[in-house]
């Protein structure tokens, strides 16, 4: 998956924006001000992306090459993905959408129910 195709996907996302809050070669996908996904901009070659500490093991194991703990990030929450590894661009899509999903289920119920409305 190339750097466009990701933030594009990233962006499609309920209410999802990009912010650069670690400077301007670091973009950051957010939901509702918390963050699913980080990735470089100009050597854009992996994504940080928010994981179940369970299914994390099971993917590090399964895509040793591809699927590291979490760069800079708490290692137990977090996966560094390689974009243009053995993963499948449909692949990588579920990880961004479970990485989304974790953000989603670990809000507050009313910024639950304020994304399920649509507003932002």
């Amino acid at each position: 998956m190339d750097f466009d195709t990701l933030r594009e996907y990233c962006l499609s996302k309920n209410c999802a924006e990009e912010t650069m809050p670690f400077g301007d070669d670091t973009l950051v996908f957010k939901v509702l001000g918390k963050a699913f996904a980080l990735t470089g901009i100009s050597n854009a070659v992996s994504v940080n992306l928010k994981c179940d500490p369970e299914r994390a093991i099971e993917l590090r194991a399964q895509f040793p090459d591809d699927v590291m703990p979490g760069y800079h990030m708490n290692k137990k929450h977090w996966n560094t993905v390689i974009l243009e590894g053995r993963l499948s661009a449909d692949e990588l899509k579920e990880h961004i959408d479970h990485s989304y999903a974790m953000v989603v289920k670990g809000m507050r119920k009313a910024d639950r129910e304020k994304l399920n409305s649509g507003s932002s």
